[in-house]
């Protein structure tokens, strides 16, 4: 597949924390070395927050009902962006409401309760805790299809507004009205994951900016209905939306 923007950008963030990361790790030893004062491995094996989390990290909380005793576990996970299954005609809401579905573990799938011993139906869903400063979304439109042996791209059209509420939230979240503003939009032209080329859409000082390689041009807010995607035939060359950078009010 052609070099892809989503796993770039998952590349480079993950690296950029690293490095920031180590650095500060070896900051503290060598302030440590200099006062004598060595500290347990504990302490110099904990990660700590760089910038990069500030910024695109939030939480997920995995939540998992039996339906047996109705006991509820949950377990939380951090994420940097949210990757979302699209549908045709359809809109960022909806894709993030599907994300958040509630799911039936049954037969094969059935989850092993503690508190019953044993493998039993229940319902699970993902529900976001904590929301970023930055939410990252990416829209899943490169998908492998069985009848033709290969990955096709999605040209479906996908609204996303220039506002943005999360509605799929945990009940123990914080901020929960909290407002985005669309910032930046990467988007794929092409009519398929094996050829095209990447454009970006930027929010700065008020004004839209598109940015295609070397040239960079002014766009009215309205353009940015262009790249929702087709209305119909998944195979034609298409400018989509591909990830969505939102930005909190807060």
């Amino acid at each position: 597949m052609q070099q892809d923007a989503h796993e770039f950008l998952n590349y480079l963030l993950n690296t950029i924390a690293d490095i920031l990361q180590e650095e500060k790790k070896q900051e503290k030893q060598n302030g440590k070395l200099k006062n004598g004062n060595m500290n347990e491995a504990e302490e110099n094996n904990k990660q700590e927050l760089t910038w990069v989390h500030e910024i695109f990290q939030g939480t997920l909380t995995n939540e998992t009902r039996c339906l047996n005793c109705e006991t509820v576990s949950s377990k939380d996970e951090d994420f940097l962006d949210l990757s979302v299954d699209v549908e045709q005609n359809t809109s960022i809401t909806h894709c993030l409401r599907d994300f958040s579905n509630t799911e039936t573990l049954c037969s094969e799938q059935k989850y092993y309760c503690e508190t019953c011993c044993s493998k039993q139906e229940a319902q699970k869903r993902m529900r976001v805790k904590k929301l970023p400063m930055i939410l990252a979304l990416h829209l899943k439109r490169f998908k492998y299809m069985e009848q033709l042996h290969r990955y096709t791209k999605l040209s479906y059209r996908v609204v996303f507004p220039l506002e943005l509420r999360l509605f799929n939230t945990s009940g123990d979240a914080v901020n929960l009205d909290r407002m985005y503003d669309l910032v930046a939009v990467v988007v794929h032209c092409g009519s398929g994951p094996n050829r095209g080329h990447y454009i970006t859409i930027v929010k700065s000082h008020g004004f839209w900016l598109l940015f295609d390689d070397d040239i960079v041009e002014k766009i009215d807010a309205q353009a940015i209905e262009e790249f929702y995607g087709l209305t119909s035939d998944i195979s034609k060359n298409s400018e989509s939306g591909y990830i969505l950078f939102y930005q909190s009010r807060e």
